[in-house]
Order: C-alpha cells, then sequence, then structure tokens
C-alpha cells in the first residue's frame, strides 16, 4: 500500500510543479513539445495541438519540454528563448511556486479541519530552565533568538536544530513582552538537551486566522528544509541522513501503518500533512542554484539580465548537463543508503 500512496502523492505533486511551468509557458506564447509525468520509456500518451501529453513508466519525476531550439534565422514565436529574460523567469519560478501553493491548499485543509498549534505554553517542568526563568502555563512564546515563532512546532524544531544551545527566549504575558535567558539541561530519557516547557495542542481557528496560520505552517516546512541543508553543508549531519524514493515509501507505509487504526480521516490527514512536506521541499529544492535544476537556469537568466546578453547556449548547456550527471550520481547514492538502512 505504501508504494501506491507514494506514487500517487509524488505524482501529484509532480504534475502541479510541471503544471506550473506549462501553464505559465502558456501565457507567455511559448510552445510545449510536452508535457510529461514521469520519466523513462512511454506508457500512454495523446497529442492535441503542438503538445504532446504522457505517463511514462518511472515515477521520479516530470518535464515539460518547451521549444528550446535554435532555428536558422534565429526567430521563432514559440520559442522559448526568443522570449525576454523576465518572461522566462517567471516560466522557470512557476514550477517552485505551484508546488508552494499546492503546500498552502493542504495547509489550508488540514488547520481548517482540525486546528493549529499556537505557540502557547501549556506546562513548564520543575527543575528545568523554563519554570527557573518564570515562564509560566499561558505565555505566548514570540522570539527564539530573534526569531519569529508562530506555530508551537517553530520552538520545537529550532531546539531540535540547535541543540545545547543557550537562547534568548520572548513571551507575551497579559500584553507585556519579556525576554528571559535560557541555557538548555540534559535529559536521560529523552537524549536531548531540554527547556522544560511544553504546549497544548491544537486549537480551532476562524476563517481568516485559518488562512493566516496555514501561511505560516507552509514557512515552517520551508524554513524546516532549508535548515536541514544547512546542516547537511556544514556537516552537522551526515549524507546517510539523506533519502530517496526509497525511503519515501518506507516512510509513506509507516505512516500509513500508524494511522489505518484511527479510520480513513486520519490516514487521509496524515497522507496530506506529507504531501504538504513534500511539496514545499520540492519547491525549496528546485530553487536551488544547481545546474540541471531550475535553480541553476535561473542562474544563468539573472546572469543575462546583468550582462545584457545571453550565456553561450553550448556553455550552458554543458554546465546543466555535468549538473545532470552529478545529480543522478547522487540519487543513486541515496537510493543505496535507502536500500541499506531500510532492508539491511
Amino acid at each position: 500500500m505504501g508504494i501506491i500512496l507514494a506514487i500517487i502523492i509524488f505524482g501529484f505533486i509532480i504534475f502541479i510543479h510541471e503544471f506550473g511551468h506549462f501553464l505559465l509557458a502558456k501565457l507567455n506564447g511559448i510552445e510545449v513539445q510536452e508535457f510529461s509525468i514521469g520519466m523513462g520509456p512511454k506508457i500512454v500518451g495523446f497529442q492535441r495541438k503542438e503538445t504532446q501529453y504522457s505517463i511514462r513508466i518511472l515515477p521520479l519525476g516530470g518535464f515539460c519540454a518547451m521549444g528550446e531550439d535554435e532555428t536558422e534565422d534565429g526567430e521563432s514565436v514559440g520559442n522559448f528563448n526568443q522570449k525576454s529574460p523576465w518572461r522566462r523567469i517567471s516560466v522557470i519560478v512557476a514550477g517552485a511556486g505551484f508546488n508552494f501553493i499546492l503546500a498552502l491548499i493542504g495547509a489550508i485543509i488540514i488547520t481548517a479541519w482540525i486546528g493549529v498549534d499556537k505557540p502557547i505554553v501549556a506546562s513548564v517542568e520543575e527543575n528545568y530552565p523554563a519554570v527557573e526563568a518564570g515562564l509560566q502555563a499561558g505565555d505566548v512564546i514570540k522570539e527564539i533568538n530573534g526569531r519569529s515563532i508562530h506555530l508551537f512546532r517553530d520552538a520545537t524544531t529550532y531546539n531540535q536544530f540547535h541543540q545545547n544551545e543557550e537562547i534568548d527566549l520572548t513571551y507575551e504575558r497579559d500584553g507585556v513582552e519579556t525576554t528571559v535567558h535560557l541555557t538548555p539541561q540534559w535529559d536521560e530519557e529523552s537524549g536531548m538537551y531540554r527547556y522544560g516547557y511544553s504546549g497544548g495542542g491544537y486549537v480551532k481557528t476562524g476563517f481568516f486566522e485559518t488562512i493566516k496560520y496555514s501561511f505560516y505552517v507552509v514557512e515552517y516546512w520551508i524554513t524546516s528544509t532549508i535548515e536541514s541543508l544547512k546542516m547537511l553543508v556544514t556537516g552537522q549531519i551526515g549524507m546517510d541522513s539523506m533519502s530517496g524514493p526509497v525511503g519515501i515509501v518506507d516512510v509513506v507505509q509507516d505512516t500509513y501503518n500508524q494511522s489505518r487504526s484511527g479510520g480513513a480521516s486520519l490516514v487521509f490527514l496524515n497522507m496530506l500533512n506529507l504531501m504538504i512536506l513534500l511539496s514545499a521541499n520540492l519547491g525549496v529544492m528546485n530553487l536551488l542554484p544547481i545546474p540541471a535544476l531550475d535553480g541553476g537556469r535561473l542562474v544563468f537568466l539573472i546572469i543575462e539580465v546583468i550582462r545584457g546578453k545571453r550565456v553561450p547556449p553550448e556553455k550552458e548547456g554543458y554546465v546543466h548537463m555535468v549538473g545532470m550527471v552529478c545529480l543522478l550520481l547522487l540519487m543513486v547514492f541515496v537510493m543505496f543508503n535507502d536500500i541499506q538502512r531500510i532492508f539491511l
């Protein structure tokens, strides 16, 4: 069941991503030669006007192939490269943008359904830094080390990403903001450094608050992805912590197994939450300035805007080709890690 659910979730996220490219290409008068979900040999497809729509055998990605070949006279109404840099930038950015919109829609559904974890302290534990600093139940956490806190999970995740780090925590009580300094304390039971405060779960919100907090939920997943990448680059976490398609299937299967006893609604909510995470993650990853990704193409377009002329296509193509080879090697490495972690 995990494989089927993972294919459905990942396939839908990819569809939305590629549809973003497709829609903006059409709006900018760019010819789309093929719109495909999946990679490798084609399973099914059909032609409509100038576009071939297809589903391919490997559910590991997709593509929106636009007319980019240079014509003999260098002119083509529907050619991607004949459009202005800003039009091309809008097409490239649209993929990640639609992923963020999908994550927002999912967040609105979940927030309207079960509520939101506002950053309100529910309890403080004796003999921990929080109670010694004067923190009380009902206090609203506003900032940690200058970073705004909108959800209780913001505070929890910040503490997880910054273990054994002293913090300046700002909270609000009766309309008055107070900042206290907290030094974490090691907790043998959890195996983590803790400050000794906890949240009170989810609370329902009105319509406008639901929309507002849904934006905060998407911001949370984007920020968490960026923080994880920073930790990976700085060596705080190893490459073996990365997960690819095999790892995602395993997570989906575990989530399904843990949720099905709660009925179809709980399964749906947890799958939707995974979709929000993966969609936000895909949006961020695609905007990284890495050759062969959307972010890599954006770098060349920004250079073109600054220089006033395009980078020679053969040079750009070579850079993207090298980037694609590196990404494929990374994918093989991550997949091997997933298999080793799960099955060995």
